[in-house]
């Protein structure tokens, strides 16, 4: 079982690194939603500056790592949700390929659904590109609900997937 905490700026080598092992194979997969820009030091920085950078650990190794936010784009007013609602979001989530099918996604989002309920906010959401096959697999089966298709403008020529979850 993973162990999650927040991240420091002591972890950002090794975000660096599982980043960097990531991104070529989602776009081997034809994932394009990450670059070798993005995300990257100065993002997840400010993530941990505003505590909301989350790691997950297997046998002492940082194995994921998520955003979990209240930041919603302008453009979730696209998703059949309520927009001006208060969620938790779950931004730059990625597991380091040697420990996928081990629990670390589904630890980070369990850690979300933490946060929502100590604020008291009822809404769990995430999107993911419309070619990332796996989380499109995995956030039905912790709950969630597609939620619609949006476009990012900060993203062109993508198409994103929307996944709420309730907590009512």
């Amino acid at each position: 079982m993973p162990s999650i905490r927040l991240a420091t700026l002591a972890d950002i080598p090794a975000i660096l690194e599982l980043v960097r092992r990531v991104v070529p194979l989602m776009q081997a997969s034809g994932n394009q939603q990450w670059t070798t820009d993005y995300p990257n030091e100065a993002v997840f920085s400010q993530d941990i500056a505003q505590s909301q950078l989350w790691v997950a650990e297997l046998d002492g190794q940082l194995a994921g790592v998520a955003a979990l936010t209240q930041d919603q784009d302008p453009e979730y007013a696209q998703a059949d949700w309520d927009a001006t609602e208060t969620a938790i979001v779950t931004h730059r989530l990625a597991v380091d390929p040697t420990a996928q099918g081990r629990g670390v996604a589904a630890a980070l989002l369990e850690q979300a659904e933490v946060l929502a309920r100590q604020r008291g906010l009822k809404s769990l959401r995430v999107d993911t590109n419309s070619e990332n096959a796996a989380t499109q697999r995995l956030f039905p089966k912790l709950g969630y609900r597609f939620a619609g298709e949006i476009t990012l403008g900060f993203r062109p020529g993508l198409r994103f997937f929307c996944y709420e979850k309730r907590l009512d």
